[in-house]
C-alpha cells in the first residue's frame, strides 16, 4: 500500500526500528547538519529532532539514507524492476494490431489512467490558512554549512505551469530565505522551471509558484527524477505509489499541490527581478559560489495544524541523495535501453555526484560503437552534464570499481581511446573556466578491434581451469586455510 503521506511513512520507520528521535534540545544553525552528515555516513537511521532551538516545530532529516529505506519509500525490493514494469506498461512486448488485440490493450490504458492525479476538495495542507501577512518565521529552515549565505529549504517540491502549454512542472531547486516572505529559487538555465520563467517573462507576466514541504516519499522523489520536459512528474509519483496523488487547489495562485503536505507556500516569481544568492555547501561537496537568482515572493502559507518540518543535508558524497541518484540509474535504464539497446547495465559511481562520472557496459558488435554510445548519451536530457564518461565491453561488472579500474587502466591507449568534446556541463562545476559550460571526456576501454586501429591479437583475460577450481573447492577445508 503507498503512503498516504510523509507521517505514515515515519510511523513505518519507526515502527521498524529506522527512526531515531533525537529528544534534546538542538540548534537549526549548523547542529543538526553535524549531527546528520556523522549519521548518514554511518549508515545510521532517519532521524527526528523533537525540539529545535526557538521553534515549535520538529524537523526530520535522513529519510532516506539507506538503500533499505529508499526501498521502503518506493514501496519495492528491486529498482530495475520498477523500469521493466513501466516499459512494459508503455510499450507491451506485443503491440495491438488486430480488433482483438487492442481490446485486450485496454486494461493497460487504464492501468496507466489509473495514476493520473487527482484534484479533492480539502486536504490536510489546508488545517492552517494564512493569507494576511504569510511568514516563514514558524519553519525551523536550517543553515547547514558555515559559510552558507543563510538558511535555506533543501528538500522543496517546486511546482509551476507552462505559462504557454499549460503543463505542470515539478522540481526540487533549493530556496535560500532572505526575509520571512521572500527566498531565492535557484533556477539552473536548463532546467524547466527557468525555462517556465523565460516563458513568462515573453509574455511579460509573473510566473506562480508553489512550494509543498513534506509530501509522501513517492512523490519527493518524482520531484527529482530526471524526465523529458512535458512530462508529468505527478504522473510518475501516481506510478510508484500505485494509486493516483490527491491534489487541493491553491489559495492565491492557479496551481494544485499535494493535499497531505506538511506546509505549502504559495506566491510567484517576477522575471525582471534576481538578487545574489549563496554561497551554499552543495551536494558536490565544495560550496556553489555567491550568483544572481530569481526571487520567490510568498503570498500565502498553508499548513497542518502541528507541521513536520523535512530537509535534507548535502555536501561533500556519501550524503542521503546518493539514494535518489542510484533509484534513478536503476529506474530509467530500462528506458535508456529502449533508445541504446547495446547497452547492458550503467553506474553513476555515488562520488561522481550523478553528473561526473558514469560508467557503461555495452555489447559491442561493430567497430567505433563505443563512441557512438557516448556522443547518444550527452544528448540525452541530463545526460547531457555528463563529465567523464567510461564504456567497457558487456562482461564487466560496472558497480565493481576493482574491476573497471583494472580494465580501464589496462585497456585504453590514451591516443586512439580518449574522446574530448566541448558543451554544456552542469552549473555547479567549479572546475570548468566558464560556468555552465567547458569540456567533456569519453573513454572507450572495451576491446579493440583490427578496424579501430589494433593489429595484434586481443590479450586473453587469466582464467583458472574450471576442473581445478572445482577440485580446489572441494579440498578447501582440508587447506587449513
Amino acid at each position: 500500500m503507498a503512503y498516504r503521506d510523509l507521517r505514515e511513512f515515519i510511523a513505518d520507520l519507526e515502527a521498524r526500528g529506522w527512526l531515531h528521535r533525537v529528544r534534546v534540545e538542538v540548534d537549526p544553525v549548523l547542529e543538526i547538519t553535524e549531527i546528520t552528515d556523522r549519521v548518514v555516513k554511518s549508515g545510521g537511521p532517519a532521524l527526528f529532532f523533537e525540539r529545535v532551538r526557538g521553534y515549535d516545530v520538529p524537523v526530520v532529516t535522513n529519510l532516506f539514507g539507506t538503500r533499505e529505506r529508499m526501498q521502503l519509500a518506493l514501496q519495492t525490493d528491486d529498482f530495475d524492476r520498477l523500469g521493466r514494469e513501466l516499459v512494459d506498461l508503455l510499450l507491451p512486448s506485443e503491440l495491438p494490431v488486430s480488433l482483438v488485440d487492442k481490446l485486450k490493450f485496454l486494461p493497460r490504458l487504464a492501468k496507466l489512467s489509473d495514476f493520473v492525479p487527482k484534484v479533492v476538495r480539502w486536504g490536510p495542507c489546508k488545517e492552517v490558512v494564512v493569507r494576511e501577512r504569510p511568514s516563514l518565521a514558524p519553519f525551523p529552515i536550517l543553515k547547514c554549512w558555515p559559510l552558507d549565505g543563510g538558511p535555506f529549504i533543501t528538500l522543496p517540491l517546486v511546482f509551476t505551469r507552462d505559462p504557454v502549454t499549460g503543463r505542470r512542472n515539478v522540481g526540487m531547486y533549493r530556496m535560500q530565505v532572505f526575509d520571512e516572505r521572500t527566498t531565492g529559487m535557484h533556477w539552473h538555465p536548463h532546467k524547466d522551471g527557468a525555462e517556465h520563467l523565460r516563458r513568462a517573462a515573453r509574455k511579460g507576466e509573473r510566473l506562480e509558484v508553489a512550494v509543498a514541504l513534506g509530501a509522501d516519499p513517492a512523490t519527493i522523489y518524482a520531484a527529482t527524477a530526471p524526465l523529458p520536459p512535458g512530462v508529468d512528474e505527478l504522473l510518475l509519483a501516481g506510478f510508484l505509489r500505485r494509486s493516483p496523488v490527491e491534489l487541493v487547489r491553491c489559495e492565491t495562485v492557479d496551481l494544485e499541490v499535494p493535499a497531505h503536505a506538511e506546509i505549502v507556500l504559495e506566491g510567484y516569481v517576477d522575471p525582471n527581478e534576481t538578487r545574489v544568492e549563496g554561497p551554499f555547501g552543495d551536494h558536490t561537496g565544495y560550496y556553489s559560489p555567491a550568483d544572481h537568482y530569481p526571487v520567490f515572493h510568498i503570498t500565502c502559507v498553508t499548513h497542518r495544524r502541528h507541521p513536520i518540518y523535512p530537509a535534507t543535508i548535502v555536501g561533500r558524497p556519501p550524503m542521503e541523495d546518493a539514494w535518489f541518484g542510484k533509484v534513478t540509474e536503476r529506474f530509467f535504464l530500462p528506458l535508456l535501453q529502449l533508445q541504446l539497446p547495446e547497452i547492458v547495465d550503467l553506474n553513476f559511481p555515488v562520488e561522481g555526484v550523478f553528473h561526473n562520472c558514469v560508467i557503461v557496459s555495452i555489447r559491442k558488435s561493430y567497430p567505433g560503437q563505443a563512441r557512438k554510445v557516448m556522443h547518444a548519451l550527452w544528448g540525452t536530457g541530463q545526460m547531457m552534464f555528463t563529465k567523464v564518461i567510461v564504456v567497457v565491453d558487456h562482461d564487466v561488472r560496472v558497480h565493481d570499481p576493482q574491476e573497471v579500474w583494472w580494465r580501464v587502466f589496462a585497456n585504453i591507449d590514451p591516443r586512439r581511446d580518449l574522446v574530448i568534446v566541448d558543451g554544456p556541463v552542469d552549473v555547479l562545476d567549479h572546475a570548468t573556466g566558464t560556468r555552465g559550460f567547458g569540456a567533456k571526456m569519453g573513454l572507450d576501454a572495451t576491446r579493440k578491434w583490427p578496424e579501430e586501429g589494433y593489429t595484434r591479437p586481443w590479450p586473453e583475460d587469466i582464467v583458472m581451469d574450471p576442473a581445478v577450481k572445482a577440485l580446489v573447492d572441494g579440498k578447501w577445508q582440508s587447506y587449513g586455510l
